[in-house]
């Protein structure tokens, strides 16, 4: 089976994750110098903010990078589970002082779409991948014909095959572990999702295409397990998010250097089941809620979020992170890369 390296004309076989929220150019170039494929996360940026920040990575490297671009539908708000979700977060407002009546709700993260793609075809980076499944067909025409690899996220068997079916160039093997938003796009029953170990060797055994392990894996000896199963690759994330060059907050990085706080999949952040570091807002609501549908969650969370994050506080915040932090490092993400792959 063909390796990264070979696929995407890059040293190491090692995609760094895209992180929206958590990250902006200078990690993807920090990765791509290092000799990985360095991705940059654009579901939340507007086609100017993405072509702006096309305009630093090119000026400062010219390896391979990666766009990752979300695939979901866009749900129809529905007026009454927004109110009963306001409802649940009342006693929380009337903590902060804000009147939830007063808070507009609007998606932060907008599915590919035409205008991205005018800016994939001036760019035509050298790979491009995709959260939630796969963009309509036109679309991913437009992709393709601007030269660039196509990879999605598959967290079961039966996605990875359907993904083949499409076309894509290779597959990343979300696992359950993995920190972030769950990429799963025929069924989401978390019932079905599996860990990277098993599902790696299960893709590999109905799928040609070159898999990319990705969740739990922060670690020279998580890789050289991955590629000792045949993965072509890795993808790391949660292992970057200490890096000079991550932009979180503060409140988040003192959240991940706690390596004993546990991780639960949570929907209360954006109404998709997405891993992070429990928290005040998770305990006590429980994880997994009757949130609006995905993305339309954020909205309503966000402005306790901003109050809690001006007292000091996490209580309110998506702490990103996949189960395995043992790997996070306050250096350079060069350094990391270096110390990750001396002994594999």
């Amino acid at each position: 089976m063909m390796r990264l390296e070979q696929l995407f004309g890059i040293e190491l076989p090692l995609i760094q994750a895209p992180m929206a929220g958590a990250q902006d150019a200078a990690l993807t170039i920090a990765v791509s110098e290092a000799g990985g494929l360095g991705s940059l996360p654009c579901a939340m940026l507007t086609p100017q903010k993405l072509a702006s920040e096309l305009e630093v990575i090119n000026a400062a490297t010219d390896k391979p990078i990666n766009l990752n671009f979300f695939a979901h539908k866009s749900p129809t708000p529905d007026p009454v589970q927004e109110q009963e979700w306001r409802t649940a977060l009342s006693r929380y407002y009337r903590d902060y002082g804000l009147d939830p009546n007063a808070i507009p709700s609007a998606p932060a993260r907008q599915p590919f779409n035409h205008e991205m793609a005018a800016v994939v075809e001036k760019f035509r980076p050298s790979v491009v991948s995709f959260h939630f499944g796969l963009p309509d067909a036109a679309l991913l025409e437009r992709v393709r014909r601007a030269g660039c690899k196509v990879l999605s996220s598959a967290t079961t068997v039966a996605e990875a095959l359907w993904l083949e079916q499409q076309g894509v160039d290779g597959i990343i093997a979300q696992g359950v572990e993995a920190g972030g938003h769950r990429g799963f796009f025929l069924d989401r029953d978390l019932n079905s999702q599996l860990g990277t170990m098993a599902l790696v060797p299960q893709i590999l055994a109905v799928s040609q295409l070159p898999v990319i392990a990705a969740g739990g894996i922060a670690d020279s000896a998580g890789i050289r397990g991955a590629l000792a199963m045949g993965a072509a690759g890795v993808q790391l994330g949660t292992a970057f998010l200490l890096c000079d060059e991550a932009r979180i907050s503060e409140i988040h990085r003192q959240a991940l250097a706690d390596m004993d706080a546990p991780t639960a999949l949570t929907n209360i952040f954006s109404g998709g089941p997405a891993r992070g570091i429990v928290n005040r807002v998770m305990r006590e609501l429980g994880p997994m809620t009757q949130a609006p549908a995905f993305p339309l969650a954020g909205g309503t969370v966000g402005p306790l979020r901003q109050a809690a994050e001006q007292q000091g506080s996490g209580d309110f915040s998506p702490l990103w992170s996949g189960q395995n932090r043992r790997g996070c490092r306050s250096v350079s993400a060069r350094e990391l890369i270096q110390t990750l792959f001396e002994s594999v």
